[in-house]
């Protein structure tokens, strides 16, 4: 390995796991304040609203998400990506906000956030806490309910024929999340100020990808990259067939490879974790249709 990718290894592994990549936004809130109101919250052993909801569980995957924030997965063969990566935000910049809202939504089966009121529809409170067979998130009743009740609350064009929810719809177009609909998303439920460049169809062009990503982190924010992770996860990366964008990841840095002018190193959170990778900015650019930039007002 090269000098210069063990030497981002390392660091990558003093990365304390439970908080994210600081470029200049301060917190809103901290983990001690959200933990404080979780534990200080009296709630009812069973919901009204949320009859599969177990309230053990719903307070440990509250925990753990506050906690280890870099944690949150959507669960397997699920479209509840875009949500799972939307909670990046929340859950390390203001995790009291997110933790209010979701005990708020438990007791009430309603809640407000930024003045959006969410209410679900009674196919919702039903199907919290009955998804099976999608890994982790089986046994995580409360990130159910704020992927369920995001899904239900915020349409786009792919939701022309997935309207309501029924049984198994978390993987369809229901559940999934446009371009367009991720940065409205963060624009109106946090009050980020959003920059995009991209599409669900069309990769944007850029003069200098690298330069442009460069300019982004090094400025106060969180930036997205709107990828096709399928080839993001081969090994042969030069085996490229043309298809659409699946994913949304955090990018944490990106460097250049010393002497090898289209090599770079690219560390970024993917739903549970870092991840550094090696790739050439031709590749990057073949599976890259969209840069988010946001910022808090």
């Amino acid at each position: 390995m090269p000098r210069n990718s063990l030497l981002l290894v390392l660091s990558l592994l003093i990365i304390r796991p439970s908080l994210a990549r600081t470029t200049g936004d301060p917190p809103a809130s901290n983990r001690a304040q959200a933990l404080e109101l979780l534990d200080h919250t009296v709630l009812p052993d069973t919901s009204a609203f949320w009859p599969n909801v177990r309230l053990p569980l719903f307070i440990a995957n509250l925990k753990v998400n506050l906690n280890f924030p870099q944690k949150i997965y959507q669960g397997v063969n699920t479209n509840f990506c875009g949500y799972a990566a939307l909670s990046y935000l929340p859950l390390n910049f203001d995790p009291l906000a997110y933790t209010r809202f979701m005990l708020a939504l438990y007791k009430d089966g309603e809640a407000s956030w930024n003045g959006i009121h969410f209410r679900p529809s009674s196919e919702i409170h039903q199907a919290a806490g009955t998804l099976r067979f999608k890994g982790i998130l089986d046994i995580r009743p409360a990130d159910q309910i704020w992927f369920l009740v995001l899904a239900d609350h915020f349409r786009s064009y792919l939701n022309f024929f997935n309207r309501r929810f029924h049984p198994g719809s978390e993987d369809t177009f229901w559940a999934a999340v446009s371009y367009g609909k991720f940065n409205r998303m963060i624009r109106q439920l946090f009050g980020y100020k959003v920059t995009s460049k991209g599409s669900d169809l069309i990769r944007p062009h850029f003069d200098d990808l690298y330069d442009y990503l460069r300019t982004n982190l090094g400025s106060p924010g969180t930036t997205y990259l709107y990828v096709n992770n399928t080839y993001l996860h081969k090994k042969n990366h030069n085996k490229f067939k043309g298809s659409f964008p699946t994913h949304f990841i955090v990018l944490d840095d990106i460097r250049r490879i010393p002497g090898e002018e289209d090599r770079v190193d690219i560390i970024y959170w993917d739903y549970g974790g870092r991840t550094l990778r090696q790739v050439s900015l031709r590749f990057l650019k073949k599976i890259l249709f969209g840069v988010t930039h946001c910022t808090h007002p």
